[in-house]
């Protein structure tokens, strides 16, 4: 490549390098890898220790080794499975090759007396140590030097690691004939005494002799460390420039309302908000009355009280003149925020439209037609809101409950619902699964964060307890006996599989099996199969008290509120999340009654899943749960970026390097104001097309 070579170089695409076709190409794209950059930023998993030449005599059961020897004897060994035996010696002992996959020329190859040299896993064998298909260099002459630390890369079907290593080389060939500009500031560097980019890189890659395999793979090493707070900035700056950009590009219509609508609600209520709900009511009401759009964050463990914050806002909404849309991610989460919100504002003369999916064809176009047309203030649905045909007729507020569960296009595609030239709406975010304050200030950088830190009086503390399912029986009797004593029951029923047809049928089975064992009760059945008009039947008959035992499957993790149920058995608790389990749990102790979860758990449990269940047994306290969740299951499960692709750090650990987050935030905001086209191409470089998602 010619030295002149400018910075664009490394823009370029894959195609670019040599051996990259089509079909290789393809291969790449499936690991995130488009132009040479993004090979450049694509760095090892681990590295193998081949830094010296170990004697076969050394070698041990369960290590990975670079050794040598000459060939003794090499045969075909038959049997069920035919297979290449190579017996190898140095003088200190002998080690069997064993290939199952081999070409004939390869026993020729490896005739009597050949020098050969091979890294791979050493195992116990029938007959002493082997290396099952080693990787083998032929015919060389040992001069006892290794080939250092060589790295091994994450990969995908069809791309080996050689493959990958050859592109890499070509990649930092044109690293050092087009070097990047250097975009990290100056105090970050001074502060963490980092090393520069193109060294960074070089040492990650192809690291040099000197350096050891422990303190390579340490995340503290200066380039390793110099890599994860350059992307975790990245990151951070894409957030806050599309929160910067949103707010001076955008105006929000000011939502200030009268107070009439907001005074009445709170009045009619049978309680008084908490201190907290007070607080984050006051925060998102300056927030509405401010032309640059509210973009809230509200979090709240399970029963905090989110939905009367979220029906305060709307009213807000309504008193001036504007319409409120309110999206839930499951079809029962919604019909509950939807008979919540009828109840609340439809007595205060606010029209209430519910917009589903599966409505009937007239009766989705008279909802679709009063939205349009005004005659609708409040709109409450799940995803069925933002297809094409929905049209606001002045959208002023955006309320969007467990946000983390929609897909991003989803959340973008509802916001643009009330986007004019002219106007943004203002999005009110709630979420029954806590953050812990580190994540939040990364993964909610383009987000004011409100914390419902308080639950209402009255609720009752949870005893959580493990049983195995070999006392199923024992568990059943206690449910009979919580029943006979006037309260109310749930019990979970949980698959592996997602289907919920599978879902259905093992509620079904079970809620049979407890009519048989416990025929005294009444045995109602909800799941994601119902037709919304009988899981609405079978929720407001337990509501109720109609019905003494509700079998369901995970779909009653919210949005469900019976306060005479005391008593909760989830089967299979080792199949969710901690922070799913929470929520589940907070289904009871919703009154004054002392309330129960029993964790019927099919032993044996792993060590990872007896954790996460002494966790839920010592903790009620939904943020230390999810901090707990955080460090067990990692951000994605947390955050539910899996389905959006727009957090798939490379290099950085939102649990592991919590402490740069702080410091890195604080380069964020000096960036954007001293530096910012430094800050995007610190984006385009880290983040890409990703960059995109932060808009919602």
């Amino acid at each position: 490549m010619a030295a002149d070579r400018d910075v664009s170089a490394l823009a370029q695409p894959v195609t670019a390098l040599r051996g990259v076709g089509a079909r290789q190409a393809e291969r790449l794209t499936n690991l995130g890898i488009h132009s040479v950059q993004d090979l450049l930023l694509h760095l090892p998993l681990r590295y193998e220790d081949r830094t010296r030449v170990r004697r076969i005599g050394e070698l041990r059961p369960g290590e990975q080794a670079l050794t040598s020897g000459t060939v003794e004897l090499t045969e075909v060994a038959t049997g069920r499975r035919s297979r290449l035996l190579c017996r190898l010696t140095d003088g200190t002992g002998g080690l069997t090759l064993v290939f199952f996959h081999f070409h004939p020329s390869q026993q020729k190859r490896l005739a009597r007396g050949t020098r050969v040299r091979c890294f791979g896993e050493v195992r116990e064998g029938p007959a002493g140590l082997q290396i099952i298909h080693p990787e083998l260099e032929i015919g060389v002459d040992d001069d006892g030097q290794g080939d250092g630390l060589l790295p091994v890369y994450p990969t995908t079907q069809g791309l080996n690691q050689s493959s990958l290593r050859r592109l890499t080389d070509q990649a930092l060939a044109w690293l050092a004939q087009a070097p990047p500009p250097e975009l990290l500031p100056e105090s970050l560097r001074r502060q963490w005494q980092l090393p520069g980019l193109i060294e960074s890189v070089t040492t990650l890659h192809r690291p040099s002799s000197g350096i050891s395999l422990g303190a390579l793979e340490a995340p503290d090493h200066p380039a390793r460390r110099r890599l994860i707070i350059e992307e975790l900035l990245a990151h951070h700056l894409t957030l806050r420039l599309q929160r910067h950009t949103l707010r001076e590009q955008a105006a929000a219509p000011v939502l200030r309302g009268n107070g009439r609508l907001t005074a009445a609600f709170t009045d009619g209520l049978p309680f008084t908000l908490t201190a907290a709900q007070a607080r984050v009511d006051r925060e998102t009401a300056a927030d509405m009355a401010s032309r640059a759009p509210m973009l809230r964050l509200v979090q709240g463990d399970v029963g905090s009280g989110k939905t009367v914050v979220a029906a305060l806002a709307a009213l807000r909404c309504v008193e001036s003149g504007m319409q409120t849309a309110i999206m839930a991610p499951t079809e029962l989460l919604a019909e509950q925020h939807y008979r919540n919100f009828r109840d609340w504002l439809e007595p205060l003369g606010v029209a209430v439209t519910w917009l589903s999916g599966r409505m009937a064809a007239g009766e989705r176009r008279r909802a679709l037609e009063a939205l349009a047309g005004g005659d609708t203030q409040v709109a409450v649905g799940t995803h069925a809101l933002f297809q094409d045909e929905v049209e606001f007729r002045r959208l002023g507020l955006v309320v969007v409950d467990e946000q983390h569960r929609f897909g991003v296009h989803q959340r973008l595609a509802l916001r643009e619902k009330g986007h004019s030239e002219r106007a943004q709406p203002h999005q009110l975010i709630m979420t029954a699964t806590p953050i812990p304050r580190t994540l939040a200030m990364t993964a909610y950088a383009d987000l004011d964060v409100s914390v419902i830190d308080e639950l209402p009086p009255g609720r009752s503390p949870v005893t959580t307890v493990a049983v195995p399912d070999s006392r199923r029986n024992e568990v059943m009797t206690s449910v009979a006996k919580a029943c006979g004593e006037g309260r109310q029951a749930y019990w979970v029923c949980t698959l592996i599989e997602e289907s919920d047809a599978l879902q259905a049928q093992a509620a079904a089975d079970t809620a049979e099996e407890l009519q048989a064992a416990l025929p005294e009760l009444r045995i109602g059945l909800v799941h994601g199969r119902l037709r919304a008009a009988d899981k609405d039947a079978a929720m407001k008959a337990f509501a109720a008290g109609e019905v003494d035992v509700l079998v369901a499957t995970t779909v009653i993790e919210v949005g469900v509120d019976v306060p005479n149920a005391s008593l909760m058995v989830i089967e299979n608790p080792e199949r969710l999340g901690l922070a799913q389990l929470h929520q589940l749990r907070g289904r009871v102790g919703r009154g004054a009654a002392a309330s129960s979860c029993v964790l019927l758990y099919h032993a044996p449990l792993s060590d990872t899943a007896r954790a996460r269940l002494a966790v839920l047994r010592e903790s009620g306290d939904g943020f230390e749960i999810a901090r707990r969740d955080l460090e067990i299951r990692g951000p994605g499960e947390l955050l539910g970026t899996r389905q959006t692709g727009a957090w798939q750090l490379k290099v950085a650990d939102l649990v592991r390097d919590s402490e740069l987050i702080a410091p890195v935030q604080q380069a964020a905001d000096r960036m954007l104001w001293e530096a910012p086209a430094d800050a995007h191409a610190l984006i385009h470089r880290w983040v890409g097309e990703a960059a995109r998602y932060g808009r919602v």
